[in-house]
């Protein structure tokens, strides 16, 4: 690999490609400069006036997923170096990004890990085939002959591939159809969790940075959704890097790989993946320079918003009067002509799917509730119940258990709709209507959990304890469809608003964009950071289809379509006392119930041998429980042999070897069952210099070696903030923050 990356980006290349990203980045960083004032003043504007927004009735939850682990288990990676498949155990923490070990012993040990794989804007393909017409429209010219070895091929018949269009892909296969279903609902959640990587409660930042992305892309005449703004600023600024800069070197590049169509394929990635780590890192450079002027600079801006605030309000008004008598003529014929015939319609295709998940969250929730209180009564009673709600307070995470409520927008389409209003995929709608979703299954479990604790506090009998939970089902249940419907109505104005505005806009840029500037006059000088014509042309076109996006919502409400209440219906204060309780600590129902015991998915605490009675903050950290496991412990474990490598399969076909494989790993891998999964816990013995990764990339800080029977408090590898979301660490160091796998000679390394 390194001669193909030497060949084809030698210096000059690379110094081609730095000066085209710096352009690149230079035209963007100045529209991300102009809208931070905007968002700074946005901002403070709403904390002084408010939204008039509805009070949410469920309770959140501040720290969802702390120390805990979604998943565990093992699959076969494929190794691009030496073409071999290789058994890893595999983990997902807290954070969702995929930790790669050599084994579960490594792990165990706190071995550093072979990768952590940040998996945002990668697509989760389960066939061979999808990935290979993926990489042949990739590199047009390159489709491989009937006959010809493809670039991939995997040993059985449930495969999992990471796609990405520009960084590394990854390659991963399992043994049956159910655990390839599992993993892919898992990889899937982290997809999810990690494409939306903007802060929601970034209330300047993020604004500015996704609105200067609209606007850099509109000045290059792309307008509607994109479906790469996803991850957090940098990767998205890194594709927005590649989406301009990746066809040129496509067009100077691809004549010149040589070799049968797979191997100029597998060049192709190899080059597009170097590129993208070189963009990334200037972006990242840039941008945090940007961000250190701009912080340094808004203590100044604050001042000035405070002190002339209503000016600057009253100045924008009269410049969106303005520009309203300007565009509302033509933007009203727009509206009426092309977007308000088609509401109905699109309004339809987004309620049915996003309505049937949200019924199915309300019926997971019914049943796993329903199904513990039956378990206190029949079962473990009031001494169970810890160990109950320690897996139930998790269940908006568990990607299993979860799937079948994200399966229901699947389903979602906008035919003949897509191509007319410039949507590229409905993916976007999808992820975000899923987000929604779990994060009222965690308020309405928090808000269960909540209730429920303080009616323990009465000290009920089992009897009562059952009466007890069946009401505070039945209480939690009416606040859930209440915020769900509002979370719903919510979601469908802006998805509307999302999909109509981009459209209006290019349909007026040819008559109203050239005359914007004469409006610039407008504008005291002393205002021009924090009104922008732009925007507030923006805002007036926005105005112009809000009125007919309401009354869409409001109609599908009144009439009762798919359970969403009508605007009159508003519960104010219905639980006074109810957010003062989630102002306390967060629940241990371990500590408040007695020991949970070990969870069904393999998720136990730490070994009760030699503990002390008194935990101590830092061993419940190491105590970290899994949502799901599929990790099977055998009851005879072979010794863990220092130094020894993982066996790996030289013929790629031959499925009954990988079988025997995987089995072998499963025997020599497996603790004895006294020595549960830990996250991050230490190691009874140092790994011996035999188990150094197979490439590992400079540290970022030695490891501290701990006293003579001291633990060492190791918190779970974070996933890298770089697309490509490789990081490995050599066997003495921490896990390095950045993920570049390309040593000082360029060459990529590979594991």
């Amino acid at each position: 690999m390194g001669d193909v990356l030497s060949t084809h980006l030698d210096d000059a290349r690379r110094q081609h490609i730095a000066e085209k990203t710096e352009k690149i980045l230079k035209e963007f960083l100045h529209f991300y400069e102009d809208q931070y004032g905007v968002a700074l003043f946005n901002s403070m504007r709403h904390e002084i006036e408010g939204t008039g927004l509805p009070q949410a009735q469920l309770l959140w939850r501040k720290l969802p997923l702390d120390e805990r682990i979604i998943f565990s288990g093992n699959l076969f990676q494929y190794q691009e170096d030496n073409k071999k498949w290789r058994n890893r155990f595999s983990l997902v923490p807290h954070n969702y990004g995929l930790v790669l070990y050599e084994n579960k012993v490594a792990y165990e040990r706190q071995v550093p890990p072979r990768a952590i794989i940040n998996s945002a804007g990668y697509k989760i393909l389960t066939s061979v085939d999808q990935y290979l017409e993926l990489v042949g429209n990739s590199l047009p010219g390159t489709t491989s002959k009937s006959g010809n070895a493809p670039i991939l091929k995997c040993p059985t018949q449930f495969p999992l591939i990471l796609w990405h269009p520009y960084a590394r892909h990854y390659y991963f296969c399992m043994m049956t159809e159910a655990e390839q279903d599992k993993w892919q609902a898992v990889l899937q959640d982290c997809v999810r969790h990690c494409n939306n990587g903007i802060p929601e409660d970034s209330k300047v930042e993020g604004p500015a940075f996704t609105d200067a992305i609209r606007m850099y892309r509109q000045s290059k005449e792309l307008y509607g959704t994109w479906e790469m703004l996803c991850g957090n600023e940098v990767q998205i600024l890194s594709n927005l890097v590649m989406e301009e800069l990746g066809p040129e070197l496509k067009a100077e590049l691809g004549p010149r790989l040589k070799g049968k169509p797979q191997e100029r394929q597998r060049q192709w990635i190899q080059i597009s993946d170097a590129v993208y780590r070189m963009v990334y890192e200037q972006a990242k450079d840039r941008l945090e320079k940007v961000l250190s002027k701009l912080q340094l600079a808004r203590p100044a801006m604050e001042a000035a918003i405070r002190t002339d605030m209503d000016q600057i309000i009253t100045s924008k008004e009269h410049l969106a009067a303005k520009i309203r008598a300007f565009i509302l003529p033509k933007a009203e014929v727009c509206v009426r002509n092309h977007v308000q015939p088609y509401i109905p319609s699109i309004l339809e295709a987004l309620m049915a799917p996003t309505s049937q998940g949200f019924t199915e969250v309300r019926d997971v929730f019914f049943k796993e509730v329903t199904d513990m209180n039956l378990n206190v009564i029949n079962e473990g009673g009031i001494d169970k119940l810890g160990e109950y709600m320690e897996k139930l307070s998790q269940l908006a995470f568990h990607p299993l258990k979860m799937q079948s409520c994200y399966e229901k927008m699947e389903p979602l389409r906008l035919d003949g709709l897509q191509q007319r209003f410039d949507v590229s995929s409905t993916s976007v709608f999808k992820q975000r209507a899923q987000i929604h979703m779990r994060e009222q299954m965690d308020n309405a479990v928090y808000t269960f959990e909540t209730l429920l604790h303080q009616e323990l506090g009465k000290g009920p009998t089992k009897e009562e304890l059952c009466k007890s939970i069946q009401r505070i089902l039945e209480r939690v249940l009416k606040k859930y469809d209440y915020d769900s419907s509002s979370v719903r109505k919510k979601f469908f104005r802006e998805a509307l608003l999302q999909i109509a505005i981009p459209f209006l806009l290019k349909k007026l840029a040819p008559t109203c964009k050239s005359e914007l500037p004469r409006f610039q006059e407008l504008i005291f000088e002393d205002f021009a950071r924090f009104l922008l014509v732009e925007n507030t042309y923006e805002e007036v076109v926005l105005q112009t289809v809000m009125k007919d996006v309401l009354q869409a919502v409001k109609e599908a409400a009144v009439q009762r379509k798919h359970n969403l209440y009508r605007d009159s219906v508003v519960m104010h204060n219905s639980d006074p006392n109810l957010h003062l309780l989630a102002e306390g600590a967060p629940i241990d129902w371990a500590e408040r119930c007695g020991d949970a015991g070990e969870d069904s998915g393999g998720s136990s605490g730490s070994p009760s041998l030699g503990a002390p009675e008194a935990v101590t903050p830092s061993e419940k950290r190491r105590r970290a429980k899994q949502v799901m496991s599929v990790v099977q412990d055998e009851e005879a474990g072979l010794p863990f042999q220092d130094g020894s490598e993982s066996p790996s399969l030289a013929s790629p076909d031959s499925v009954t070897e990988l079988r025997g494989l995987l089995a072998q790993d499963l025997r020599a891998e497996s603790p004895p069952p006294a020595s549960p999964l830990l996250n991050g816990a230490p190691a009874q013995e140092s790994p011996e210099p035999g188990a150094t990764p197979e490439a590992a990339s400079p540290p970022a800080s030695p490891l501290r070696h701990p006293p003579p029977g001291k633990a060492v408090d190791l918190e779970p590898p974070k996933p890298s903030d770089q697309e490509t979301g490789e990081q490995v660490s050599s066997a003495g160091s921490r896990p390095p923050i950045h993920t570049t796998t390309e040593d000082s000679a360029g060459v990529q390394t590979e594991f």
